[in-house]
């Protein structure tokens, strides 16, 4: 028995490295992809270019606008001379958000009146808007208790002093909020995912369509030898696809890994388990290469959807909550992102590695009961 699986094992190494090209799509595209993902997939919003309209041209909006300025969320680009001049540089896209202080602005809260400070911004991208306002809200928030302070020591004749309450803020496990850090985990898991799932989907149909799916099953292999001679040298790329993806995140992006590399693996293992499963289940029902193809990006992108890796599941719909919850990869990215940025073990990580188990041997149950009635 393992004598045969050794041998299925090597033919499949010859079959896949036959072509020297695949020994880049294999191992130089997923550094490539991770690279591209790295830099290109960030929800930061940094040096906003911002345009400020101050009718009155006030001591207190030019120190307003210079604390916008100052920050590294902000740049001030702009200084229109109109309501209208500010309007027409959003219109045109050569700022982002428009600051507009009119007339009256510095008398009403000298007198100590409200002062209006209208906002205006490129809601074009909701996300960005809506992350840009929460940045206006914390400066104009610090802007206005600062004023507030300074009335209140006004009106009891004293110094204002120190406050009362200060907040400080801390972030655990992503101490400077680096989106990066966040997403690259997951890039890891959707690359070996997908490359496992492209080679390992088109292992049987491939025999099927050169003829020799006959051939191997008169042997006498078993349907759990060729399962185990299919799966093995797949699950060894999966692998070294997923130590070379995690130097390159490790190193170049300098994401911190602070759990158990061991347990990384292990959870690979499980999680390796279940994309070769749904592969070879995939091959086990495709007549040629082109359909094995494409059921397996109409497996991968709705399973990378509905993973958690750019939108939260809590934010779907209830039905579509559910869904996810036969999606492998939203187990996955809990234990990848636990480990690299928590640096948490089993002990919490567990539900998630024995649904993949779970998952993993039943898709593997269904795939070989599959071949097996093929063969017949």
């Amino acid at each position: 028995m393992g004598e045969r699986i050794i041998r299925m094992v090597i033919k499949e190494f010859i079959q896949v490295f036959r072509d020297p090209r695949m020994k880049a799509v294999i191992f130089v595209v997923p550094v490539l992809q991770l690279l591209i993902f790295g830099y290109a997939v960030s929800t930061d919003v940094r040096h906003v270019p911002t345009a400020v309209y101050d009718a009155g041209n006030s001591a207190i909006g030019r120190d307003l606008a210079a604390r916008f300025g100052s920050s590294d969320y902000f740049d001030i680009t702009d200084y229109p001379r109109s309501h209208a001049e500010a309007e027409r540089l959003i219109d045109r896209g050569d700022v982002r958000m428009a600051l507009v202080m009119n007339e009256g602005f510095e008398e009403n809260l000298r007198a100590g009146r409200t002062a209006h400070l209208q906002v205006i911004i490129d809601g074009t991208d909701s996300n960005t808007a809506g992350m840009v306002l929460g940045y206006v809200a914390g400066v104009t928030a610090d802007f206005s208790q600062e004023v507030m302070m300074e009335r209140l020591g006004r009106a009891r004749g004293m110094t204002v002093g120190q406050e009362a309450v200060e907040l400080r803020t801390r972030a655990w496990f992503n101490e400077n909020l680096e989106s990066r850090n966040y997403y690259i985990p997951g890039v890891i898991a959707m690359m070996v995912m997908l490359i496992t799932l492209m080679l390992t989907s088109m292992a049987v149909v491939r025999e099927k369509e050169i003829g020799t799916m006959e051939q191997i099953m008169v042997t006498p292999i078993t349907p759990l030898e060729f399962i185990l001679g299919k799966t093995i040298p797949f699950g060894i790329i999966g692998f070294v696809d997923v130590i070379i993806i995690t130097v390159v995140g490790v190193f170049w992006f300098e994401v911190p890994i602070r759990g158990s590399l061991l347990l990384l693996f292990f959870a690979t293992a499980l999680y390796l388990m279940t994309a070769l499963g749904v592969g070879l289940f995939i091959s086990t029902v495709s007549g040629t290469q082109q359909q094995a193809m494409m059921s397996t990006f109409f497996f991968f992108f709705p399973a990378v959807l509905l993973s958690g890796f750019m939108f939260p599941i809590a934010n779907m719909p209830e039905p579509v909550q559910w869904l996810t919850y036969i999606n492998p990869l939203r187990y996955f990215l809990v234990i990848v992102r636990g480990i690299f940025l928590k640096g948490i073990g089993a002990d919490i990580l567990w539900p998630q590695m024995a649904a993949l188990a779970v998952m993993g041997t039943t898709i593997l149950w269904v795939a070989s009961r599959r071949i097996t009635k093929t063969s017949s």
